[in-house]
């Protein structure tokens, strides 16, 4: 049975969709609103997630929907300058750089863009509209509103987020940076929607970072389908750094032909409750999926990633490895679930969770789950929760490091596994920059600290990493 505060906030969303139909409807396709209406009735009979479903059993978002919040229909947020308010700080960055302010897309000059190359970016409000028969074509097919019951709230309200279109053959020659900015004096519930095709044989690298430029509630309930037709190539980078009243669920739903390579990685730096849902869909031989997540959480924040992925053909590989480091009160949730069809064999598949927490009052929960329904597999799971190791510490305090020193370092070296599998240079050195500086702010230093924060020259350590 739902909660007081699900059942008001299920009964606003069931009212405002009726009362603001023509505004959500805007210029979306028959199909796209036949979709739409599906996934309400979903959503109507199914109401939000509550901790009795396996999937969100350590994570309640009942205290979340317990605020008055603001929504907007109509994008009343397009006459702010995005550039007096952000600038992205990647150094020698060079991307095609896309901005959501508030859930919209934010342009100066066009809402759409046709590269000479015949790749296509922009809104995809302003797609539904242009290129209307593209967009139905793939739209809605990868997503499962039946399972994910956020995710059927997203489509019953999707309006706008980012479209992106890579022809057939095209290689784009630097990634598209998606910038999602909440900025909003009232407390926002957003829901922005984005979809990403890579046509037969295409290579596409997108990064995406969510922000938050205000201290006051929101809710973002962001999704995103990604198809990799065959042979194609897709590099995914999500970059958290969200305030602590912020809450971010995101759903985003892979769907992979013969021969396409994927790779997600997902760096969880800040924000106050975080919900990461991947879903994979392997529907073709020679596949490869590595997916990558790193969480850095104090205080009382919560972070959750859930991943399914789903081998339905033979003779493909998928990778998962997701480390965290929680302090204080903080609690972290993995549920990564791999499903090898019957008619998958020839199957690779691993799964791995590692945990580091730093207090007692810390806690995670991780659930590896393998499903196997054919007989000629090679697949692995296992997950760690622990505290730092000890006999590496005492290697490295032997080389007179002191504690406090010594414990930052292994922190870092513990998340740059991670880290490291950004394949954007500029991008690895400022996330392993953020990365040092999310553990400074977060643990004292001690006086004896040998880094050297502000000295301009490169400190070395006689010190065998492969030790730690």
């Amino acid at each position: 049975m739902e909660t007081t505060h699900t059942t008001l906030m299920k009964e606003k969303l069931l009212e405002l969709y009726h009362k603001e139909q023509e505004a959500i409807r805007g210029n979306a396709t028959p199909m796209v609103n036949r979709i739409r209406q599906h996934a309400f009735s979903r959503f109507r009979d199914n109401g939000f997630p509550s901790i009795k479903q396996e999937s969100w059993r350590f994570t309640d978002l009942t205290p979340l929907l317990n605020t008055e919040f603001v929504f907007d229909f109509s994008n009343q947020s397009r006459s702010m300058d995005v550039d007096k308010i952000f600038t992205c700080d990647v150094y020698d960055l060079d991307t095609f750089s896309i901005t959501l302010l508030n859930g919209w897309f934010v342009y100066k000059h066009a809402p759409l863009t046709r590269l000479s190359n015949g790749t296509i970016i922009g809104s995809l409000a302003k797609a539904m509209e242009v290129y209307p028969d593209l967009v139905d074509q793939y739209i809605g097919k990868a997503v499962k509103t039946e399972q994910y019951r956020m995710a059927a709230l997203n489509t019953a309200f999707l309006q706008d987020g980012l479209f992106i279109y890579v022809p057939e053959g095209v290689n784009v020659d630097k990634p598209v940076q998606l910038i999602n900015i909440v900025n909003a004096e009232n407390p926002v519930f957003l829901q922005p929607r984005h979809l990403i095709i890579a046509d037969k044989g295409a290579k596409l690298t997108l990064v995406h970072c969510d922000h938050s430029l205000t201290h006051k509630v929101s809710f973002t309930n962001t999704l995103m389908e990604v198809y990799a037709e065959e042979n194609a190539t897709v590099d995914h980078y999500k970059i958290q750094n969200k305030g602590r009243n912020s809450a971010l669920v995101t759903n985003s739903f892979f769907h992979q032909k013969k021969g396409s390579r994927l790779q997600s990685n997902i760096i969880t730096l800040n924000g106050g409750f975080t919900k990461n849902i991947v879903d994979v869909s392997i529907d073709g031989t020679n596949c490869n999926s590595e997916h990558y997540g790193l969480y850095l959480v104090d205080s009382n924040q919560h972070v959750d990633n859930q991943l399914n992925i789903n081998h339905l053909k033979a003779k493909s590989h998928s990778n998962q490895l997701y480390k965290g480091i929680l302090d204080d009160e903080a609690t972290a949730v993995f549920s990564g679930k791999v499903l090898v069809s019957r008619h998958a064999q020839q199957t690779e598949a691993h799964q791995n969770n590692n945990n580091i927490l730093l207090t007692d009052d810390a806690k995670a929960n991780t659930q590896p789950h393998l499903e196997i329904y054919a007989d000629d597999v090679k697949c692995s799971h296992g997950a760690t929760v622990g505290q730092l190791d000890p006999e590496a510490m005492f290697y490295m305090r032997s080389r007179g490091l002191c504690e406090r020193t010594a414990r930052q370092m292994m922190m870092i070296a513990f998340a740059s596994e991670v880290v490291q599998k950004i394949s954007i240079e500029a991008l690895q050195k400022r996330i392993h920059s953020m990365v040092e500086k999310r553990l400074r702010g977060e643990l004292t230093i001690c006086e004896q600290c040998v880094l050297h924060c502000n000295s301009k020259e490169p400190t070395t350590f006689n010190i065998d990493l492969s030790k730690l």
